[in-house]
């Protein structure tokens, strides 16, 4: 974003970032929202002085397996289902939260993620379904993905409904021996697979709504791709 401001609050519409997100979940009556913070969190603490969520600090940015190790000692006593999503995805709808939801619930599965087909997937990890069904096998990182599966476009869109007991029993499996040397969530995809665990995956019906914002050309697109979000 060429800027010294966290990616979150930049303003889309007038306002930053992720309180058009907290918007669509203060409403949805989660048991608790979680806001992982680290480079100049102080900052997204006081934008988001009126919301009723919790902070977790993440003081070295390790990768997205590695924030949601942060929040350990809010979360490991929850039993129900975890929703994890990216704080630079402001417009994900409520529909699309709440089917989600029900998706995971229906199925029985340990792990859900929502993913989107994009005509350019460049930039996001790849979806690996078993073949001819609804069962997720894995999520490859682009830097990590072969040839076949950049092929692939369906993608992670960063969004998942977690059991959370089981999400922290394998947590702390993961590795960083890939291409960022980063701890993946997207790797607890594939170690609940590996255990034959029920991991599933369900698309979108906008893809628009799960685009992530990364430099000032994406967050003026989306701006004019949602423009009753204001």
């Amino acid at each position: 974003m060429h800027s010294d401001l966290p990616k979150v609050l930049h303003r889309i519409h007038g306002r930053p970032l992720v309180t058009h997100l907290l918007d669509t979940l203060t409403p949805l009556s989660f048991d608790r929202i979680v806001v992982v913070i680290g480079h100049k969190g102080e900052m997204v603490e006081a934008a988001l002085a009126d919301y009723p969520v919790q902070f977790a600090w993440q003081r070295e940015q390790l990768g997205t397996g590695h924030a949601v190790q942060m929040t350990r000692s809010i979360m490991t006593d929850f039993d129900g289902t975890t929703l994890v999503l990216a704080g630079d995805v402001p417009f994900l709808s409520a529909h699309s939260i709440n089917r989600l939801f029900e998706f995971h619930e229906r199925t029985g599965s340990v792990a859900t993620c929502l993913s989107a087909i994009f005509d350019d997937p460049k930039g996001y990890g790849r979806i690996v379904r078993v073949h001819g069904t609804d069962r997720l096998q894995a999520i490859v990182e682009e830097k990590d993905a072969t040839e076949e599966q950049l092929a692939i476009h369906e993608i992670n869109s960063g969004t998942f409904c977690f059991n959370n007991r089981r999400l922290f029993e394998i947590i702390d499996q993961l590795r960083d021996d890939n291409a960022q040397r980063e701890y993946y969530l997207t790797d607890a995809i594939k170690i609940l697979h590996d255990k034959r665990l029920p991991v599933s995956v369900l698309t979108v019906e906008n893809p628009d709504e799960v685009r992530g914002i990364n430099d000032t050309n994406q967050l003026e697109e989306l701006a004019t791709k949602f423009p009753d979000r204001q």
